[in-house]
Formats: structure tokens, sequence, C-alpha cells
């Protein structure tokens, strides 16, 4: 007769041990959710202050105490920069290299990553293992002598000559390849023995395929090139042909008490990043997290 009331003990024990581990599962899911929420919200905040303090009417965002929102929004500032200041011009200029760059960069990236990947020639991959060796450079030690390139060329003060820096890039040669590796052979075979020439695969068969870190890579290339300062501001000396990053740090030095002006600019250069960026957040993840195929 004692064996039974152990094992009903045990029973009855038994169920606070299982429950327990779940219970802590819980509150760790949501220590980590709330510091997630926490980060969140601290990272937004100096975004809608921006977007608010755009609204208000000038001098109120210096004031104090400070103020969240607007006492009388106004689209004053906006109407400002793009009819007194023509910075729809810059933003045109902006839209307009960032869209032909990306255009380009991602054709080029794709071949070379392409041919990297699954293309046999002599040299390949000692060619890569440098080409990765340049990225330990600081992009501003190549600007002079890229500049002088532009310059022999007769391309200064040209849109073209902002177009030329951004032709290629080792990362996304390497983020190209680096997905390409998982192409499988026997399909690019198959394609060679219906007689498609290296272009037709290249083109039907690889580029398909790569769609996920071309977009992924396309958020990149558009990022940088649409905030890009440096190398605008060296090559182009026309202000018509300015870019809105350049435009807006000139405009700064001449506005520089007038905050809320400035972060109208600051909206109108944010805006369509954050626009672009919500439009491709599902392939952009999906992009990142196919591209870390290894060799």
């Amino acid at each position: 007769m004692p064996g039974p009331p152990s094992a009903i003990a045990v029973d009855a024990a038994g169920p606070p041990r299982r429950t327990a581990p779940r219970q802590r599962a819980r509150l760790a899911a949501l220590a980590v959710n709330g510091l997630l929420i926490f980060g969140a919200v601290f990272t937004l905040l100096p975004l809608l202050w921006m977007i608010s303090a755009s609204l208000m009417p000038a001098g109120e965002a210096l004031a104090l105490p400070l103020r969240w929102l607007p006492s009388r929004p106004t689209l004053e500032h906006y109407a400002a920069l793009f009819q007194r200041l023509h910075l729809g011009r810059a933003f045109l200029n902006s839209l307009f290299l960032s869209l032909a760059i990306t255009a380009v960069s991602l054709f080029c990236n794709a071949a070379a990553g392409y041919a990297f990947a699954k293309l046999r020639f002599k040299g390949r991959d000692r060619l890569f293992a440098f080409l990765l060796a340049t990225l330990v450079v600081p992009p501003q030690v190549g600007v002079l002598p890229l500049f002088l390139e532009i310059k022999s060329l007769g391309l200064v003060n040209s849109r073209l000559g902002v177009l030329v820096a951004g032709i290629a890039t080792v990362f996304g040669i390497f983020l190209v390849r680096q997905f390409a590796l998982s192409i499988p052979d026997e399909l690019l075979d198959a394609a060679r023995v219906d007689g498609a020439s290296e272009m037709r695969i290249f083109v039907s068969v690889v580029l398909p395929i790569l769609k996920p870190i071309l977009v992924t890579l396309g958020v990149f290339t558009f990022l940088a090139a649409w905030n890009d300062f440096m190398w605008p501001l060296v090559v182009l000396t026309d202000e018509a042909k300015q870019t809105l990053p350049v435009a807006l740090a000139n405009l700064s030095g001449e506005h520089v008490q007038d905050t809320e002006l400035m972060m109208a600019g600051a909206v109108i250069t944010v805006l369509p990043v954050l626009l672009l960026f919500f439009a491709l957040q599902k392939h952009y993840v999906e992009g990142i997290l196919l591209g870390s195929v290894k060799e």
C-alpha cells in the first residue's frame, strides 16, 4: 500500500517542475520584446521630432520648454525650400543619379559576381582575393586618383562623372558571388547543352535566380548614392547640377539659425529612403538571409 501514495505525490509534484521552464521562457521573451520596443521608440523619437519641427512656425523648435507638437502646423518651410530655394531641382538630380547608379551598378556587380562564382578563368581566385583586400582601404584614399581620371576623360562637372564612380563595388561583387555559389552547375550545363550562349544564360537563367540578392544590393546601392556627399561635391561645380546632400549643406550655412527649415530639408532627404526600405523590406530581409551562402 505505500507505493501508490508516493507515486501520486510524484505525479502531483511533477507539473510545477514542467511549467517552471515555460514561465521562465515567457518572462525572457517579454523582457526581450520590451527591450526591443524601448529601443525602437528611442530610435524613432528623433525622427518624429524632426517631422514635427518641420511643421512648426519659425522659431518654435528652439523655444523653451521644448515642444513636441507644433502649436500651429504649417507647410511654409516646405514651400520655401521648393519655391524660393529651388530644392526641387536638387531632389530631381539626386533621384536621377541614384536610380542610374543603382541600375548600372546592379548589372555590373551581378555580371562580375556570377563570373567569379561560376566561370573558370586563369587567376580567378587570386583576383577575387585582391578585390577583397581592397575593402580595408578607406574610400577617401581613392578620391584624388579617381578625380584625375575623371578629369582626363573630360567628365568633370557632368552627371556621367558622378555615375562612373559607382559602376561597380567590391562589396556588391562579393555579395552576388556568395549568392551565386548556390546556383546548381547542372542547371547552367543544361542551358549550355541546349545551345545557349553565356550572355543568354546570364540574362535568362542567372538573373531571375539572383533577384532576391539584387533587391538587397539595390537598396544598399540606392542608399549610398542618395546619401553620397563627397563625390558629387568634388565633381559637380555647377549649382544647377548639385545633389540634395550638397544643396542642404550649402543651405545650412546660409540658414543655420532656421531650425524648422533645416528639419524640413532633412525630412525631404530621409522620406524617399524610408519609403523605399518599407516597400522592399520583405525582399531585403530575404536577400540578406539567402546571401549568407558559404562555399
